[in-house]
């Protein structure tokens, strides 16, 4: 045994025995350097993807785009024996003509109701201030307008925030939807490519978590446009039986923002009360009691009648993902929250629950081989 620099170190009698022990030192040096490496690697691809964290949102949009069009173009190419090109060219005319005829119709009753609503608004917006001064509320709308015209200059101000966000929101809507298109236009080459990038021994693994992601994700989207068509004739019906303008085009907004989880069926209610507003105070509160039937029947009747066939998530995980998204991505991760769950909670429970924990469980959309 030698001692120096205060250090222990044994020195076998044979020397072929201290070159073993040499070479059993270097590969724990070189493991240590790898799994240093491995760690810097995972926080560098964490902080790369938190900087990209919007990207990643338009990429997940697009690829529920190509959901979209490719479950139109295959019972065209499966059951009418349409080539496939042709199949998706059609699948994305049927959603350009039905999505552009929508805002059609919106544009015009929006600019149809815009002078009205100017011209009659602020008759409304007195006369409910009349109701809540008379609750002992001390004119709360007069006092909200004194504070508006005060801040005028940051009204404007922030009008031209919302002016460029609003333009920025519509070319991600642009980049979502052409990715949409070249996604479905070859499906097969993008999935190959992203299993490649996984080690060999778990590629059959992430081919059928990926699989059943995109079942789930079908069976999410069938479900919900399903229930989009509901809520939109309900909503048209019950407008047009209390005499509420504009019946047809809110019953249309209300089926799109049935797509938004909680916050989409608020949204809808906004433009029919206002326009009830316009008409009479008593319309409106018809009409806001209208939207409260047509919601609870969706929750405690539509809905389960179509998860039976469709994909279910629990109505908690929904929200707090809601909650969750929109801190995490803003308004286009409310827009995607619902689909974005959807398949977070299918990957979870299949890479996770059942490969990690090796616990047998349910799959919402699993590939039956």
């Amino acid at each position: 045994m030698e001692q120096s620099a205060g250090q222990v170190r044994y020195s076998p009698a044979n020397p072929a025995e201290f070159e073993v022990a040499e070479k059993k030192e270097v590969p724990g040096n070189s493991e240590f350097v790898r799994r240093t490496l491995i760690v810097l690697g995972l926080v560098a691809l964490v902080f790369l993807a938190w900087q990209l964290r919007t990207v990643i949102v338009l990429l997940f949009g697009a690829v529920v785009v190509a959901t979209i069009i490719r479950a139109i173009a295959d019972p065209c190419t499966n059951r009418l024996r349409v080539p496939e090109g042709l199949a998706v060219l059609l699948a994305v005319l049927v959603i350009v003509v039905l999505v552009g005829g929508v805002g059609w119709m919106l544009g015009n009753q929006i600019a149809a109701q815009t002078e009205t609503l100017a011209d009659t608004l602020p008759t409304a917006f007195r006369t409910v201030d009349g109701w809540l001064a008379n609750l002992g509320l001390a004119h709360p709308i007069q006092s909200w307008l004194a504070e508006l015209h005060q801040h005028g200059g940051a009204l404007v101000s922030r009008f031209s925030t919302w002016l460029s966000d609003a333009s920025t929101g519509l070319a991600n809507l642009l980049i979502v939807f052409f990715g949409g298109i070249f996604l479905a236009a070859e499906p097969r080459f993008y999935r190959t490519g992203v299993i490649k990038l996984v080690p060999p021994h778990r590629r059959a693994l992430v081919a059928d978590a990926m699989r059943d992601s995109e079942n789930a994700l079908r069976l999410w989207l069938r479900g919900q446009l399903a229930a989009m068509l509901v809520i939109g004739v309900m909503t048209g019906a019950g407008l047009w039986l209390l005499g509420v303008e504009s019946w047809l085009v809110l019953g249309i907004l209300a089926g799109f923002l049935e797509f938004i989880p909680f916050a989409g069926p608020i949204l809808s209610a906004i433009p029919a009360i206002l326009i009830a507003l316009v008409q009479s105070p008593e319309l409106a509160l018809w009409t806001a009691l209208m939207y409260v039937f047509v919601q609870h029947a969706e929750a405690y009747l539509i809905q389960p009648l179509i998860q039976q066939y469709a994909v279910e998530v629990p109505a908690v995980v929904l929200l707090f993902a809601l909650l969750a998204f929109a801190v995490l991505f803003g308004i286009i991760g409310v827009i995607f929250a619902a689909p974005l769950t959807v398949v977070c909670y299918v990957l979870v429970k299949r890479l996770y629950i059942v490969e990690a924990l090796e616990t047998p469980t349910p799959i919402p959309g699993e590939y039956k081989k």
